[in-house]
């Protein structure tokens, strides 16, 4: 069964990060055996002076491997580990779903969709978790975060929003390497271009500074923009952070 954690505004400019906190939540669920965690997701919500948020209004969403036999363990101890680790000032709300119980994905999809465009409110997410059974809980102060945390959730649900927390550590001599060689050695679905072209195995492209995955497709990939080499030669370049702020 497959399973939805996600969680909002925990974090303060000087604590904790709330990639952290979802990373060690991931981590509890690991070592206490109730399922298998993958990568967290930072999902990009509405900057706005209506909407309170401690740094810079993101969910980290993740989902994991269970079975129903654990699923309120997950919950309670993502409960409990929020409450310790959140910071002085946050505002902090965790969702939990199970897509495959949902009786319209798509209205969780939406109100994700919404919460990056529009301001909205608690009475509106309570109102949707309710109607698709889903968890939602606050766990300090105001409790706004619950609004990011199900918009968080239904955009992974979504499959095409968030970068994946943490960067890929790729050595190479020459700072290229083979997409077949990323593809086979690393947690990497596709490499594609921003225009969409999916590269095929032979291709080599440079590494940029910092080599990041966004979900597009329900997938992990690496995305290249057309670059220039130093001998002049066009080549193919990992996307620089700029580049990926709009995933």
């Amino acid at each position: 069964m497959r399973v939805l954690v996600c969680i909002d505004d925990t974090d303060n400019l000087d604590s904790k990060g709330t990639g952290e906190i979802a990373e060690a939540i991931a981590k509890g669920i690991e070592k206490q055996g109730w399922g298998k965690s993958y990568g967290i997701t930072r999902h990009q919500l509405l900057v706005h002076p209506d909407i309170p948020y401690t740094s810079h209004n993101s969910a980290m969403c993740f989902p994991v491997m269970t079975t129903e036999l654990h699923l309120q363990d997950i919950i309670s101890y993502a409960q409990d580990l929020l409450e310790q680790e959140c910071a002085e000032g946050s505002d902090p709300g965790l969702c939990v779903c199970v897509p495959q119980l949902l009786s319209n994905q798509s209205l969780l999809t939406d109100f994700g969709y919404t919460a990056k465009q529009f301001v909205l409110t608690k009475d509106e997410a309570y109102d949707l978790a309710a109607r698709l059974n889903i968890h939602l809980s606050e766990h300090g102060g105001t409790g706004q975060g619950v609004i990011g945390a199900l918009a968080g959730a239904g955009l992974r649900l979504g499959g095409n929003d968030g970068r994946f927390k943490g960067k890929l550590k790729i050595d190479t001599p020459d700072n290229t390497i083979r997409v077949g060689d990323i593809l086979s050695n690393y947690p990497v679905d596709l490499v594609q271009s921003l225009d969409g072209q999916v590269l095929n195995k032979s291709e080599v492209i440079r590494l940029g500074e910092k080599v990041k995955k966004v979900l597009l497709r329900d997938k992990s990939v690496v995305l290249v923009y057309r670059d220039k080499a130093e001998n002049g030669a066009p080549c193919w370049k990992t996307c620089t952070k700029q580049q990926l702020r709009v995933y």
